[in-house]
């Protein structure tokens, strides 16, 4: 029996992009792939990225921020590092481990009120959407 691939998304906190990228490409990928997302620096699941994937029926309520440390003794065929900081902070990872990297901006630095800073979510959210689709489930199919 053949063991499915296993695909790590990595940033800074696993508060935001991290997470909208684990939710989208578990909903894209059904059951094709073991999918999981951690922060070199963890810390929390942001409202507004689970806000913004639950208005287009993704459900990440229940996730929790996971430092990448936890996935040490895991074979990981794909990391894809979610942001510049990530990608230089990357722990090594065995050879056979496939690195790839697209950065994307952070909303949750974006300072405004409550419609602003889930306008910032609902863009980043769509631009991980459109490059998972149409670029990275080509580069690990």
């Amino acid at each position: 029996m053949n063991e499915k691939k296993k695909i790590l998304i990595l940033c800074t906190g696993n508060s935001a992009r991290s997470q909208m990228a684990e939710g989208l490409l578990k909903h894209i990928c059904k059951d094709k792939f073991e999918i999981y997302s951690a922060g070199t620096k963890p810390s929390v699941v942001r409202p507004e990225a689970i806000k913004v994937l639950q208005e287009i029926s993704i459900d990440i309520s229940n996730n929790r921020s996971k430092s990448v440390d936890e996935f040490s003794e895991k074979e990981i065929d794909y990391v894809l590092t979610v942001c510049d900081n990530a990608k230089e902070n990357c722990p090594y990872f065995p050879a056979r481990t496939r690195i790839i990297h697209r950065s994307f901006e952070d909303p949750a630095i974006v300072v405004g009120d409550e419609e602003t800073t889930l306008a910032a979510f609902r863009r980043v959210r769509d631009q991980i959407h459109e490059y998972l689709n149409e670029t990275f489930v080509e580069v690990i199919s």
